[in-house]
């Protein structure tokens, strides 16, 4: 039966037409209602198991009441409920599943957003970047470079305290390993797209990279009160939505909110050992999607600055 169906024949049955405020309040208050026989018909089954034998038949009854009674809420708002079931699904899926879970098998064409541009333009698909923490004039600075030379400015924590944000460059490569994007990552790789004028402009600009870095230090002082991330498996709706919302007009709007999830925590597993080693080699797979730490060679002389 089609939801939208159901909907219209359950608005038959209701008995309170008399008043739209108070059939809504009726449907609001039996939906708490039924709520709570639901939980009712849980607690016998955990309390007596196989010996409530009705479990299955009380609890098919209770949903089907629930059911009618969300259907006459949506009908009193003049919703439809195919679409409200249609809406929850993509939304539920965008939290969970990544692309090709959603809507199948994707080329890599399909991925990348930079696919169809030339290597020079191109992200680098494999990377090795090294981070070193040095002393200048007394601070903790972190310097950065890859095979191609320096990757970045010099970076402190900019803060009163040692939290180490300073290794934060962690988490672009996490983004353009995970994702296919950042702008960040893009200029200190070399690798804007200038063969296109607004695709540069608007992708690989200064708006961009702001966002970038605006969703840098906007999961960072999240994860404060998450310990880092530190054995956690997920992040808050609210702050993937933010990530969401503020990134609606850029390319990577594509990927979910579970390909989100994934790059943060990986940028966070990576990121605590930089911190913890005070440096490492930051190894990127953008085929695999995969980003690992090495430890460091010690350095046989003294980082020039």
């Amino acid at each position: 039966m089609e939801l939208s169906h159901y909907q219209k024949e359950a608005l038959k049955t209701d008995q309170a037409t008399d008043n739209h405020d108070r059939s809504l309040m009726i449907s609001l208050l039996g939906l708490t209602g039924e709520a709570g026989s639901l939980l009712t018909e849980f607690k016998k089954h955990l309390r007596d198991g196989k010996a409530y034998y009705l479990f299955t038949e009380k609890i098919t009854e209770e949903l089907g009441d629930v059911l009618w009674y969300i259907a006459n809420i949506a009908s009193r708002q003049n919703l439809d409920l195919s679409q409200i079931a249609k809406k929850n699904l993509e939304k539920t899926q965008a939290r969970w599943l990544s692309q090709e879970e959603i809507i199948g098998p994707i080329t890599l064409h399909e991925r990348l957003f930079d696919e169809k541009f030339s290597k020079k333009e191109q992200l680098p698909r494999h990377f090795r970047v090294e981070i070193r923490e040095v002393k200048v004039d007394g601070a903790n600075k972190v310097f950065v470079t890859w095979d191609e030379g320096q990757f970045g400015d010099k970076l402190t924590d900019n803060s009163y305290e040692d939290d180490g944000y300073r290794f934060h460059d962690v988490f672009h490569l996490a983004y353009a390993v995970i994702l296919g994007w950042s702008p960040i990552c893009r200029r200190f790789f070399g690798r804007k797209r200038k063969s296109h004028t607004q695709i540069d402009e608007v992708e690989d600009g200064g708006r961009a990279a702001v966002i970038d870095e605006a969703i840098s230090a906007l999961v960072f002082d999240h994860a404060k009160s998450y310990s880092f991330y530190d054995g956690a498996n997920t992040v808050t709706y609210e702050l993937l939505r933010t990530i969401k919302d503020i990134t609606e007009r850029l390319e990577v709007r594509r990927c979910s909110m579970h390909e989100w999830e994934h790059a943060i925590l990986e940028g966070f597993r990576v990121w605590r050992k930089v911190k913890d080693n005070k440096g490492g080699v930051i190894v990127g797979n953008l085929i695999s999607r995969t980003i690992e730490y090495i430890p460091s060679e010690p350095a046989n002389t003294p980082l020039a600055l």
